[in-house]
């Protein structure tokens, strides 16, 4: 009996041994799993941000060139003032100015819609929110109501508004919300409608890039009507008439509002500009939409006249004009350097921002590379070093370096004050530097944090303006929390939303979301997998707009002319021409195949892409011109193309590609504009349709056309 107890033992011990090892097994499987996993979300992430950084630095590039415009475009085209200068110096009309100017749109009989009369009610607002459901549309003459009361109430708030939460309550935070309505729609679902008992502050960024911002607009807005004391919005840099060029709520203002859609968005300029740009809860919360700076000063702030700045994009024109340069300087300091020094920082590559100390640091347009919308530079002479030995800085601060701008006026340093609320970023290290990787604003280290939250009284900032993985970050040492309520904002399963709420013990309460029909039917593998093929689709598409400096760059490491160099070499020759500041090594499977014998073949780099329907009078350098600032030129075409029809004249398209082409520095002789005008001018009927011209130099994927032709 013992010898049997003793076998039986032995093998439930064995057994035990058997499944721990087998448990280890499936445990080092998994967490290996689970680290490749994570790494593949991260690489995403980082191709999301980059990308999207990229095209906001692009952005504020165009900018100086909508300002060349502005100064060349009317002089050519022989006309009176264009939808270019009502969009980026506005001069308001009699009718946008006048508050009876709704009584001139007529309500057709057909209309089925909300109906809104002022003052509003609950019944409006709930009108409202069942309409938007249905998809339908708030007519024009509600919407230019709406707005005019809204601008009538702004006029009202001071630039900083100060709150306190009442007993037993609480208020709650929103981050971006980016025109997404089924985000809005969900936050008021879970949390309730903005009433007295249940306050709501929106941090910024409404509008842009979802395709429902003209309806979180209404919604937000009347809710602000409806409850001005418990309804608080700050203004976000999308908030801002240049911004909406390019990220897509000025086209669809104008799609959805067609013959009013230019009055529309004239008024939405001043709305804009009268958003409160601060709050402060309890006197203890800041709440900013992008950050703050070394220079930043709260009580300097609240005294400026916000109206005054309609984009943070760009100094008012007289601005420039009272310096008497064509663009005064983005930078103000305390000390004012003189010509000699400010050249020997810029040639040591020293930046005024290193250090806490430092006077103000932040920009606007600060690339970090040299502006490829500014001039060409001027060839090397003895008094002017060459560009390439001066570290990347914005064309603005080159221009206050070679030249001692005089002392900047007060609108400048009100324009600035407001740049960096709206623009800048935390980072981890001390100090205060230029926002280079999104090309306006600043970096603000923990030390800026705590000296202006000392400084003020205040115990905790609060800020939106970067999409985050869970929906929220805390930083500084739990000073600086980073709220952002768009949910799925790069692709399906992305990240997810989060709002904060605050009771009078101001401990912040995440509360995180996302909304979807299809994740919750995904595993984390297929989500991950999803986001990252966008992510991947997205780089290459930036890849062939740059192929020939890609080219050029991999065949100064190619000594031998055989079409393939090494990883490294191959990582480096990438990063120096797209800067995107990514894991090339481990991106390297996803863009580019391997020989036998472990190098790159830099070539298949491009394999996969291909034009979208290539016109054969058209140059290859030219076509890759095109595709690389499709963007940038169907935002000027939008512009130009004021009845939204689509079609061009053909000198219109003249003028403006020799501005643009003069502005990037790009070798285009007039006959191969005048060829590639004549080439799309299909029917010949001296107008160009744009639409067509987009398609031609769209990039195509050419696995999706395989796919597209086999169905």
């Amino acid at each position: 009996m013992g010898c049997g107890t003793s076998i039986t033992t032995e093998t439930q011990t064995r057994r035990l041994e058997t499944a721990m090892k087998a448990a280890i097994l499936i445990q080092r499987w998994y967490r290996r799993y689970v680290a490749r996993l994570e790494m593949r979300r991260r690489y995403t992430w980082n191709i999301f941000q980059s990308i999207e950084y990229a095209g906001e630095q692009d952005q504020l590039q165009l900018s100086g060139f909508f300002s060349f415009m502005l100064d060349n475009f009317t002089q050519l085209n022989g006309s009176g003032p264009d939808l270019i200068s009502q969009l980026l110096d506005p001069v308001l009309e009699p009718w946008s100015e006048r508050e009876s100017s709704y009584d001139l749109i007529p309500v057709p009989e057909s209309y089925s819609g909300p109906h809104l009369s002022f003052p509003l009610s609950m019944s409006h607002t709930h009108a409202l929110l069942a309409a938007f459901k249905d998809q339908k549309l708030l007519h024009a003459r509600y919407f230019v109501q709406l707005l005019q009361e809204t601008r009538r109430l702004l006029r009202q708030i001071p630039n900083i508004r100060h709150l306190s939460i009442p007993y037993a309550k609480e208020i709650t935070i929103c981050g971006d919300l980016h025109g997404r309505l089924d985000d809005l729609l969900l936050i008021f679902y879970k949390n309730g409608l903005p009433s007295v008992d249940t306050p709501y502050l929106f941090n910024g960024d409404f509008v842009d890039r979802g395709k429902k911002s003209v309806e979180v607009l209404v919604l937000l807005f009347s809710f602000l009507l409806l409850y001005p004391d418990h309804m608080h919005l700050n203004r976000g840099n999308h908030e801002d008439h240049i911004m909406n060029l390019r990220y897509g709520f000025t086209k669809e203002v104008m799609q959805k509002y067609k013959s009013h859609g230019r009055q529309i968005l004239r008024l939405l300029q001043d709305v804009f500009s009268l958003l409160p740009v601060a709050t402060v809860i309890d006197s203890r919360v800041l709440i900013v939409h992008g950050g703050i700076s070394d220079q930043t000063d709260l009580d300097f702030l609240s005294t400026i006249d916000r109206h005054k700045v309609k984009s943070a994009l760009r100094l008012p024109r007289q601005m420039g004009r009272q310096t008497g340069s064509p663009r005064p300087s983005s930078r103000y300091t305390k000390n004012t350097r003189t010509p000699t020094q400010r050249r020997k920082r810029l040639l040591s590559g020293q930046s005024s921002g290193s250090s806490s100390s430092s006077s103000s640091s932040s920009s606007l347009c600060s690339p970090r590379t040299p502006s490829r919308l500014s001039p060409r530079p001027s060839p090397c002479t003895p008094s002017m070093p060459c560009s390439r030995e001066i570290p990347p800085l914005s064309f603005l601060d080159c221009l206050s370096a070679l030249a001692p701008p005089p002392s900047p006026p007060q609108q400048e340093l009100e324009w600035k004050q407001v740049v960096d609320i709206l623009w800048s970023d935390p980072k981890p290290q001390a100090g205060c530097s230029p926002n280079t990787f999104r090309g306006g604003g600043c970096y603000f280290g923990p030390d800026v944090t705590r000296t202006l939250l000392l400084h003020h009284g205040l115990l905790l900032l609060v800020r939106s303006h970067e999409c985050k993985q869970e929906g929220y970050e805390v930083c500084h040492n739990g000073q600086v929390i980073t709220i952002f309520s768009a949910s799925n904002y790069y692709e399906e399963g992305s990240n997810r939303g989060a709002y904060i709420k605050l009771g009078q013990e101001l401990v912040p309460r995440f509360y995180q979301y996302q909304v979807s029909q299809t994740t919750r039917r995904l595993t984390l593998t297929q989500r991950v997998s999803v986001a990252e093929s966008s992510a991947v689709r997205a780089l290459k598409e930036k890849l062939f707009a740059h192929r020939s400096e890609l080219m050029t760059a991999f065949q100064q490491y190619d000594y031998n002319n055989t079409g393939c160099i090494s990883v490294s070499d191959w990582a480096v020759a990438i990063e120096s021409v797209l800067k995107l500041d990514l894991p090339w090594r481990t991106l390297r499977p996803r863009l580019a195949r391997l020989t036998l014998g472990g190098a790159v073949e830099y070539s298949s780099c491009f394999e996969d892409m291909g034009p979208g329907q290539p016109l054969p009078q058209v140059t290859p350098n030219l076509a890759e011109t095109l595709y690389r600032y499709r963007t940038d030129l169907e935002i000027i075409f939008n512009i130009i193309d004021k009845d939204h029809s689509g079609q061009i004249s053909i000198e219109e398209f003249r003028q403006t590609w020799r501005l643009f082409s003069a502005h990037l520095g790009v070798a285009v002789d007039d006959q191969a504009i005048d060829d590639l005008a004549r080439s799309i001018d299909f029917n010949k009927d001296g107008s160009i349709d744009f639409n067509e011209f987009l398609e031609a130099f769209r990039v195509v994927h050419k696995l999706d056309y395989k796919d597209q032709q086999q169905g």
